[in-house]
């Protein structure tokens, strides 16, 4: 059967595209030219760029299986903004003249936590998020907020010749292969043989406790050449350094709250083992799902909708309104932001109608007191619960004054009302506290 939603992670080395499986377990979609475990290797023609290498994976899937009804696509937090309009121009070319599907963005940490909830995962739990990939080290704080999950710390780390990239290509140089396919193949082989990873942590436990006297032990051998614990323990602390880094970077002094790694350089045991050294035993992934593809398969859960993402409230926020319909007045709501849109730490979402804001009026000042208070409530997707969040007196206008009206929530969970004067003035906010998630009350 023709699946209708799929997950795309775009990476530095492989394009990986998941789909449900017959059994409703994600797994990677079948394409031609793919690396069993891996996805659809990106050229290492830098010209190509990852665009062009996820039109190609893309294009190859809408051929075989067609063109999906929906599509999650997962990136780093840091490159969310503007990453759905950017994926739909590389894929336009693909689609043609067909309907495009619907593309949403998901950050690395809430498709992870996607997977981990959808295997029962507590929803109320607080995580530390390491993304540890080909060519960037990026750390998400993960807290619940507000029904979602909001990111409070972030912090990444990408060096110029890659992160776990760097660490590949260190161990190529230091036996003098190059860092192309034949050489990742090679020393991805090394590292899979039958007790390769026990031999390496060993080898690596006797150089740092005897001040490197063992740093000559071989390790791996790839393409005939040795690499050594010396090596490796090398590479690796440019790998541990650029993490504990990039942790107190986002932490920001505060302890850890359980740690998740995931992304290619996770699979690396002794790049863990330090994680699991400082923080903690590590969180284990669902079914020992390769780290590697724990976010494309959280999305794929996603994009299924099997699994809440959690990064957008789940309600739509509605602010009460007056208006003089046939010379009498009427009291209406006015939706700020329709349910399943504001994310926490996101941009302020303001009321519109056909594509543009909204332009309201708060009163005018008057002899005979304030203008009258507003309800302010959430609303379910249905409609068919609400609960009133407060009632508030909004600051009076002049004559004429309108203001666009909006509602944002920060990622300390608090909810903010937003008036933006139309003109240059700045806008004001009036606190909201924070919004409720179980609504109870009845519906319109």
């Amino acid at each position: 059967m023709t699946a209708t939603a799929v997950a795309v992670d775009a990476g530095t080395r492989f394009t990986r595209i998941a789909v449900l499986g017959a059994y409703g377990a994600p797994e990677l979609a079948r394409l031609s030219g793919s690396v069993p475990g891996e996805g659809v290797p990106v050229p290492q023609d830098a010209a190509a760029g990852r665009d062009s290498a996820l039109r190609a994976a893309y294009g190859e899937y809408c051929g075989s299986h067609g063109i999906p009804d929906r599509v999650v696509l997962v990136v780093r937090e840091q490159d969310r903004a503007g990453a759905a309009d950017r994926t739909a121009d590389a894929l336009a070319a693909v689609h043609g003249t067909r309907p495009a599907p619907r593309i949403r963005v998901l950050g690395t940490p809430h498709a992870v936590l996607a997977l981990l909830r959808h295997e029962g995962a507590p929803p109320s739990a607080r995580y530390t998020v390491c993304d540890l990939g080909a060519s960037a080290a990026e750390v998400s704080v993960c807290v619940p907020v507000s029904g979602t999950v909001a990111v409070t710390g972030r912090a990444w780390h990408a060096p110029a010749d890659g992160y776990g990239g760097g660490l590949d290509r260190a161990l190529l140089a230091a036996v003098g292969l190059p860092d192309d396919g034949a050489g990742l193949r090679a020393l991805a082989g090394a590292r899979g043989e039958t007790g390769a990873a026990e031999r390496l942590g060993i080898a690596l436990r006797r150089a740092d406790s005897h001040r490197g006297r063992y740093d000559d032990t071989a390790v791996h051998r790839v393409d005939g050449r040795e690499i050594t614990a010396g090596a490796v323990r090398r590479a690796l602390g440019r790998l541990t350094e650029g993490l504990d880094r990039v942790l107190d970077e986002a932490l920001d002094g505060a302890q850890a709250p359980p740690v998740i790694a995931v992304g290619g350089a996770a699979r690396f045991g002794p790049l863990v083992g330090h994680l699991a050294a400082r923080h903690g035993p590590l969180v284990a992934l669902p079914g020992a799902t390769d780290p590697a593809l724990a976010a494309v398969f959280g999305a794929a859960l996603v994009a299924a909708g099997r699994a809440d993402p959690g990064d957008r409230y789940p309600h739509a926020v509605l602010v009460g309104t007056h208006r003089v319909v046939g010379g009498a007045p009427r009291s209406e709501e006015l939706v700020i932001s329709p349910a399943g849109v504001l994310e926490p730490g996101g941009a302020t979402v303001f009321a519109e109608t056909g594509g543009h804001r909204v332009p309201v009026a708060t009163g005018t000042a008057s002899p005979a007191g304030p203008a009258p208070p507003v309800r302010v409530r959430v609303r379910d997707a249905r409609g068919e619960r609400a609960e009133a969040v407060g009632t508030l007196t909004l600051p009076a206008g002049g004559e004429g004054d309108r203001f666009h009206v909006g509602v944002r929530i920060a990622v300390d969970g608090t909810a903010h009302l937003v008036l933006h004067p139309l003109g240059s003035a700045a806008p004001g906010e009036i606190p909201l506290g924070t919004l409720p998630t179980d609504l109870e009350g009845a519906g319109p």
